[in-house]
């Protein structure tokens, strides 16, 4: 079933046609994977979709409900939540504060999340839940300042989806991190979306890590999808090995 649809969307900037009229679908509880090289319009898209860019022309769908025009908040209300390539995180609040405030927002609790931090303890129970799912549990007193690279990225993600989303965006969540973290987190990761029954769009750039944890791929360049398909799929096509790895099949 179609959770997330666009239709003929574009942005141009000046003569740079970053998302060139693109159909876009996905389906719900897939893994999928949006990748392309450097400046195929990846970001722009997702920015598009979370209400950080407003469209030149083009409409966007959840469900059958169109939400072209609908606010940050109002896409996050209707289901969309994502982690971002640059982490942006709450640096002097713990690992748990940073969560607990996501779940307030989602509840509506925002005007005194500090003072009902300390006595909501649904909340605190429920962010150390979601803390233990991403093995971040011994770290939950920390400053969020003083976590590793790694966990940086897992906590992002962590806040994320703690908004209890339909469908979740991934913005380089391995990025400026070791291969062995890469696996750690995508480990993590996949196991959490999938065990909690998200719906979850990654942009990356290794294609290992695209091919090892893909239901779909999808390919984009100068703008618009170059391919759309199975990891095994992706991998024999001559123009993804030309345009994305610079190779031959």
């Amino acid at each position: 079933m179609t959770l997330l649809r666009t239709e003929a969307l574009k942005k141009h900037f000046g003569e740079t046609r970053a998302v060139d009229g693109v159909d876009f679908t996905v389906n719900e509880g897939e893994f999928l994977s949006l990748v392309g090289t450097n400046g195929a319009g990846k970001t722009t898209l997702v920015n598009l979709i979370s209400a950080f860019l407003l469209p030149d022309s083009g409409r966007i769908f959840i469900g059958d409900r169109d939400i072209t025009h609908a606010s940050v908040d109002e896409r996050i209300r209707s289901g969309i939540a994502r982690s971002f390539q640059l982490v942006n995180l709450f640096d002097d609040l713990s690992v748990l504060d940073n969560v607990s405030l996501a779940i307030f927002a989602r509840e509506g609790k925002t005007r005194r999340p500090f003072s009902l931090a300390a006595r909501d303890a649904a909340v605190t129970r429920e962010a150390e839940e979601f803390l233990a799912e991403f093995r971040l549990g011994d770290k939950a007193q920390s400053p969020a300042r003083d976590l590793a690279q790694g966990e940086r990225k897992l906590l992002d993600v962590a806040v994320a989806y703690a908004l209890r989303p339909k469908l979740l965006f991934l913005d380089e969540p391995t990025s400026g991190v070791s291969t062995r973290d890469k696996t750690q987190i995508m480990d993590t990761v996949s196991a959490v979306v999938r065990g909690g029954g998200i719906t979850a769009v990654v942009i990356e750039h290794d294609m290992d890590v695209v091919f090892k944890y893909s239901d779909r791929v999808v390919v984009m360049h100068e703008g618009r999808f170059l391919a759309d398909g199975p990891p095994e799929e992706i991998r024999r096509n001559r123009d993804v090995a030309k345009y994305l790895l610079g190779t031959d099949v």
